[in-house]
């Protein structure tokens, strides 16, 4: 399924709200609400077809609170890092990865980052794949990923879940942290007491994480996964071998770092290791997305 988008709304009916600065996509021959196409960025037109509820219901534009300012007034993301009660970093917040510029006829959907669809993006070398995961990822990628399991509506792997155009709200608690992503409202939990990963877990999506505070990064392992889960848009594979380090680390106010180790021995020849940048999202709040709403995109999908 096309990526489902900030920027329309199911009237009524639980759907994502357009957020007009990041307007950019195409309609779903599913969809049951109105999406705006730019056939050209040169010829570009805001045409609202269909509002059901005034913009200051949906929050989007609600001031987010205790944000540090400049002596200009503007919001300072290279204030000091907040903290919580037990004096770490608290990574709460509201958070969005990086999106490169569309280019001159438009994006087709969203705005994306270069990792979301390859995130083995600037790693020196190239990742090290298996002979069989490097031909795997290439008939993926010539397919233009349209057997991702996100295109089914399924969750994806944590690594697409930090990558995603879409938001993720980070709440930081004693003993846990929760990720939730607006990208058909799914969620992880990471537990922050250290506890023992399960020997022999029930695969699961995201996996089981646990995590302890080293200084001001909080290192966090995972176990667990179910086999076949992409790593990005293309197709990069991960099997039901592999073990995921994450370092999270929030430098600044307005700024969270993620670096990601996978250690996957049936897909990869050595563990590999990539950073995600992530900034946080001001004035603005999770939205309701329903990827199985209606859905009827994937069957018509085409690859090659």
């Amino acid at each position: 399924m096309l990526l489902l988008m900030r920027h329309w709304k199911i009237c009524g009916r639980g759907g994502a709200h357009p957020e007009h600065d990041r307007l950019m996509g195409r309609r779903s021959p599913g969809a049951s609400a109105t999406r705006i196409y730019f056939s050209s960025m040169a010829a570009r037109r805001v045409l609202i077809l269909a509002i059901c509820l005034p913009a200051a219901a949906q929050w989007l534009h609600y001031p987010t609170p205790n944000v540090p300012k400049t002596r200009g007034g503007a919001p300072n993301l290279h204030a000091a890092t907040p903290r919580s009660a037990d004096h770490h970093p608290d990574l709460s917040g509201l958070w969005a990865a990086p999106k490169r510029p569309c280019p001159p006829n438009g994006c087709d959907d969203q705005m994306i980052g270069e990792q979301f669809l390859d995130i083995g993006f600037g790693v020196q070398g190239g990742l090290p794949l298996q002979p069989w995961a490097a031909a795997i990822l290439k008939e993926r990628t010539a397919q233009h990923g349209k057997d991702d399991p996100t295109s089914r509506c399924l969750p994806g792997s944590p690594v697409q879940m930090h990558t995603s155009p879409f938001l993720r709200k980070v709440i930081q608690a004693p003993g846990v942290l929760v990720l939730m992503s607006e990208n058909s409202s799914i969620y992880r939990q990471i537990f922050t007491d250290n506890r023992p990963l399960p020997a022999d877990p029930w695969p699961n999506w995201f996996g089981y994480s646990s995590g302890k505070w080293e200084g001001d990064t909080l290192v966090v392992h995972t176990n667990g996964f179910r086999d076949g889960l992409w790593l990005d848009r293309n197709g990069t594979p991960m099997t039901d071998a592999a073990k995921m380090t994450e370092r999270f680390h929030r430098p600044n106010f307005g700024h969270l770092d993620i670096e990601v180790t996978i250690d996957d021995p049936k897909a990869y020849t050595a563990p590999f290791t990539v950073t995600v940048h992530q900034t946080l999202a001001l004035d603005t709040e999770l939205m309701d997305s329903s990827c199985l709403e209606n859905e009827k995109d994937w069957p018509h999908m085409i690859g090659k």
